[in-house]
Parts: C-alpha cells; sequence; structure tokens
C-alpha cells in the first residue's frame, strides 16, 4: 500500500506498507523532508512496523514520537504527518489531482441564497451528480452570518446590525459569526468528496484544504500561515477563517472568508464581540484582530480573486463551470424551508 501527505506549508510524506496478520509490515517512510540525524528514518520505520492497521494516526504519531533518539530535528514533517500518510495508505486516499475539479464563479445572490448552495452543492458531490467544486462567492447584499451552534442574542446586535444595513443569517457549519461586507470580503466553498480527506484528523483536514489559498497569498506577498484550528493569518493579523460541514452522504464542505477590506468600528457595533473570545488572541481590540488583503497588497478584490483561482486550477487542472438551473431551483427551495425561516435563525436563541 502506497500513501502520500503534502504538509501544509511543509514538506511531502511518502509512506509504502504492506499488512500480514493485520499488522503493518516492511514500512517504509520517504519524502523531500529534511531529518537529522540519518538513523532516525530506521527508527521511525521499525517504530510503525508491527502496529496494527486500526492505529489511528495519532497513535501512529506517538510511536514515532517515542522513537525518536535525543535531539532528533524533523524539519518540513512531523510525527504527525507520518500517522497521516499511513492512515491515507490504509484507506487508498486519492490526492487533488486525482479529482475532475471544476471553478465556480457565478453572479452575485443573496446571503440566503449562498448559504443554500453550499447545501445543495455539497450535498450533490456526496452523491456523485457534480464534480469537486470550489465556489467563489459573490454577495448582492451584506450579512453577518453566525455558525451553526452559535446564540442569536449573544453574537449580534440587531439594532447596530439594522443601521449599518446588515441581514442576519446561519450556516449549518460551525465556527463564528463572520462580517461579510458585499464588496469587502472573498468567500470560497471547497465541495469535496469525504474520500479527498480519509485518514486525515478533523483539524489535519483544515489545514490540507486551505493549502492552496496560502500558496495562492505567499504568491501576492503575503507571509500567510495557517494557525490551527481555522484561521489563515500573517505576521500583522488574522486574515480570515474556516468552516467545514461533513454530511452522511459523504459530501464535505469547506468554506472560508477572508478580509478585503474591514470597517473595524462597524464590526464592534453590528457583533458582540466579548472580552473572553478576544483574550485568548492576545489583544483587546477587534479591529486590529483582522487585517485585510487590500491593505498588504495593494490590489484590487478582483485581481486577488483571479489569482486564487489560477493557482487553484494549476494545483488540480480544474476547469471553469457554473451552477446549474436544477441546482439553483433546489437552492431556492431550501431558502424558502430553512434559511429564510424564523426557526433556523433562531434555532440557538
Amino acid at each position: 500500500m502506497h500513501g502520500e501527505y503534502k504538509v501544509p506549508g511543509g514538506k511531502l510524506v511518502v509512506v509504502d506498507l504492506e499488512i500480514e496478520d493485520d499488522r503493518i509490515a516492511r514500512f517504509r517512510l520517504a519524502g523531500d523532508f529534511f531529518l537529522e540525524p540519518d538513523s532516525a528514518l530506521d527508527d521511525i520505520n521499525a517504530a510503525v512496523n508491527g502496529l496494527p492497521v486500526e492505529a489511528d494516526s495519532t497513535a501512529i504519531a506517538a510511536a514515532v514520537r517515542s522513537a525518536l533518539p535525543d535531539g532528533a530535528q524533523l524539519l518540513g514533517f512531523s510525527p504527525e504527518a507520518v500517522g497521516t500518510a499511513v492512515r491515507r495508505a490504509l484507506v487508498t486516499a486519492p490526492g487533488w489531482r486525482d479529482f475532475d475539479w471544476e471553478i465556480v464563479h457565478d453572479e452575485a445572490v443573496s446571503p440566503r441564497m449562498n448559504l443554500a448552495l453550499d447545501e445543495v452543492l455539497t450535498a450533490r458531490v456526496g452523491e456523485g451528480r457534480r464534480r469537486p467544486t470550489l465556489r467563489i462567492w459573490e454577495w448582492n447584499e451584506s450579512a453577518v452570518v453566525i455558525g451553526s451552534f452559535q446564540s442569536y442574542r449573544n453574537e449580534v446586535d440587531p439594532d447596530g446590525a439594522a443601521r449599518h444595513g446588515f441581514d442576519v443569517v446561519r450556516r449549518i457549519s460551525g465556527g463564528g459569526a463572520m462580517l461579510m461586507a458585499a464588496g469587502q470580503i472573498i468567500t470560497y466553498s471547497l465541495y469535496v468528496p469525504a474520500s479527498l480527506v480519509a485518514g486525515m484528523t478533523f483539524a489535519d483536514s483544515y489545514a490540507f484544504l486551505d493549502d492552496w489559498v496560502l500558496q495562492a497569498l505567499r504568491s501576492l506577498g503575503i507571509d500567510a500561515v495557517y494557525q490551527p484550528l481555522n484561521d489563515i493569518a500573517s505576521p500583522t493579523g488574522k486574515i480570515g477563517g474556516a468552516a467545514q460541514k461533513r454530511l452522511a452522504n459523504g459530501g464535505v464542505l469547506h468554506h472560508a472568508t477572508l478580509s478585503y477590506d474591514i470597517d473595524g468600528q462597524v464590526m464592534t457595533e453590528v457583533l458582540r464581540i466579548g472580552r473572553e473570545k478576544l483574550s485568548d488572541k492576545g489583544t483587546t481590540s477587534a479591529a486590529k484582530r483582522v487585517d485585510p488583503l487590500r491593505s498588504q497588497t495593494g490590489l484590487e478584490r478582483a485581481e486577488i480573486i483571479e489569482r486564487f483561482k489560477d493557482t487553484f486550477r494549476s494545483l488540480t487542472d480544474a476547469e471553469t463551470g457554473a451552477i446549474t438551473a436544477d441546482e439553483y431551483a433546489d437552492a431556492e427551495a431550501l431558502v424558502e424551508s430553512k434559511f429564510a425561516t424564523e426557526a433556523w435563525l433562531h434555532r440557538v436563541p
């Protein structure tokens, strides 16, 4: 069995192994990483050999870490990366280029329609009725989008939202509230089959699915990094955040919002951003937590989006696509039955 895992921001980890009596045998680690001393490679191989095939990535990483000699240096990878590569080998997980990808960048729609499209397109990919897809959102009005499990009253100031022209909607994924000012953000969704992230922990899948956008940002001169669990940042501040939802049919939704431009004062008047949330970020100002792409690049929003699409295309050979009429129709029906209802918006009061 053969498995590969490209460490986000790091190196490629490659493993080959066989199975004998439900245990890993003849395990071999390779890759373009750096490892000192040389003999540590043999230590890692020996640590994985003999492990049961049901060992998860955490158990594999622990075995590798315990076998490393004192002072060992792993550059560009980690014991966790070895664990992920082994799990991907055991489930024969595919890579990005093993799928036929599509990029969708259609007309602007309402916030509720954008959220409904996320659910519809994720379900279609899970059912095998749509190719894996990257969709760039366009908004025809501004909105506050709260996470699936957030309290409406704790997160949003309704008077502030109304005063500044922000609709309030709830998405199907978890995570925190996002201030989505039309024309001032870049939002994208990935609709992928679960097999793409097979063998990864939930946390690892975030980094894996956002690595392409880090490459795009770095190509624009931004020293972008991934901060667990779900933030994209640079040395001058947070750029954006990601969230996921996994459907029972095997479809995975991974979407992220990056700030292009932002009014910090408006943010504090629309969102109820508490001191407790800010305390673990090392700052007392919500405005200082977000550093927009406009200030870092000097580029127009459309130029940054084109770089995103070009980077994704170079990594996946994705073709330009579009949302179909029946997908729009399904999303419109879902807006009426779910996303536009008070029951959904206030599911957590």
